[in-house]
Order: C-alpha cells, then sequence, then structure tokens
C-alpha cells in the first residue's frame, strides 16, 4: 500500500475551507482513479505540545507508489491537483510514501 499525504495548514477562513473541502473537492478527488481509501482528520490536528499549524490531513491510499504516479497523470488527478488553489489558502504539504503494515 501507499499513500498521499496532503497536510493543509490554517486557511485564512477555516469554516470556508471545511464548505469547499467536502463539498467541492473531496467529490474530484473520489474520482482519482486507483484510489482505495480516502480518510481525514477528525477535529483539531495537535502535537503532543499543543496545537499544530495544520487544519486538516488528509490520507488517500493507493496500491503502490507506481499506481499514484500513474493517478496524478491521469485528467482526474490533475484536475484535483489545479482544484488545490481553490481552497487551501494556508498552504498544503503533499507527501508521497510507500507504507506496509507492521
Amino acid at each position: 500500500m501507499a499513500k498521499v499525504i496532503a497536510m493543509y495548514k490554517r486557511p485564512v477562513d477555516p469554516a470556508a475551507f471545511d464548505r469547499y473541502y467536502y463539498a467541492t473537492h473531496v467529490p474530484i478527488a473520489k474520482k482519482i482513479p486507483g484510489l482505495r481509501h480516502y480518510e481525514v482528520t477528525s477535529g483539531p490536528v495537535t502535537t503532543l505540545d499543543g496545537p499544530s499549524p495544520y487544519h486538516l490531513v488528509a490520507l488517500l491510499s493507493f496500491d503502490s507508489l507506481a499506481a499514484i504516479q500513474a493517478a496524478l497523470g491521469t485528467p482526474e488527478g490533475q484536475a484535483t491537483a489545479a482544484d488545490l488553489g481553490n481552497f487551501a489558502t494556508g498552504g498544503v504539504d503533499l507527501y508521497i510514501a510507500d507504507t506496509r503494515t507492521i
């Protein structure tokens, strides 16, 4: 399994971010070919020392790193990436990682 980890920093307007994210961005992202599982954080994202700079973290699961690369090259993957500028006013850090269960 491999994951795309999207770490959304605090937006200018958190309520507007949430409305757009769930009503518009999630439906676009769920069309990405090869997407196996989509999960997001619920509630505040914190550290052991207190608040973090992140508003929301999304984890998108695929079969492999190659599947992620292929998915991101599709029209659906490109539409998802292009949509980030429409709502992620605080910025977003994107990571891709291979994972394993231990």
